[in-house]
């Protein structure tokens, strides 16, 4: 019996949605983020749903941060950094979204 040599093709871990609640895209540029004493950094909204989003920028933050978003027109957000990984943070936000300010920013009207 003749000896195989068998290579395999390195995966990436595949990627499984634990979301409970679906995000929708979006792509706004004005909005900021801050950490409790720390000065406000711009970001880009990338998704959002009514309990939470993801963010993109140059702040440094780190998992479990409490952290206050502003979008644009918007009141200030608080919320829960439940990741971060190369300049994306995503976030849990303390309370629900207003459902006017989530169709503001995604463009869906119900």
């Amino acid at each position: 019996m003749g000896h195989m040599n068998l290579q395999f093709l390195e995966a990436a871990p595949a990627w499984v949605e634990q979301r409970k609640v679906y995000r929708h895209p979006v792509a706004l540029n004005r909005a900021k983020v801050r950490k409790l004493g720390q000065p406000s950094e711009l970001a880009t909204l990338i998704d959002l749903s009514i309990s939470g989003c993801r963010i993109e920028t140059d702040a440094i933050l780190m998992k479990d941060d409490r952290l206050w978003l502003r979008f644009e027109n918007g009141e200030a957000l608080v919320a829960k950094a439940i990741w971060c990984r190369d300049g994306q943070v995503g976030c849990q936000f303390d309370a629900t979204l207003d459902k006017g300010l989530f169709r503001a920013l995604t463009l869906i009207t119900e």
